[in-house]
């Protein structure tokens, strides 16, 4: 068990994290390991997927107030 684990989870928390490793075959110490690179993953795959693909189109509603407020 490693001290930065210790201090990062409440005793519960530790516990449930313990139980998960050990249904998935590892030490707890790989296991989290293993879950702050799948986090990092998926942070790092919603960051390249929310990259704006371009300037999205104003709705209908919108679009006629700006042009009621335009003068003639």
């Amino acid at each position: 068990m490693s001290t930065t684990t210790d201090k990062k989870l409440s005793k519960g928390q530790l516990a449930y994290e313990q139980e998960r490793a050990r249904k998935a075959g590892k030490s707890l110490d790989e296991w989290m390991k293993h879950k702050a690179r799948l986090a990092a993953e998926e942070a790092q795959k919603a960051a390249t997927a929310s990259k704006p693909q371009g300037e999205k189109k104003k709705g209908l509603i919108s679009r006629l107030l700006d042009k009621a407020h335009k003068p003639i």
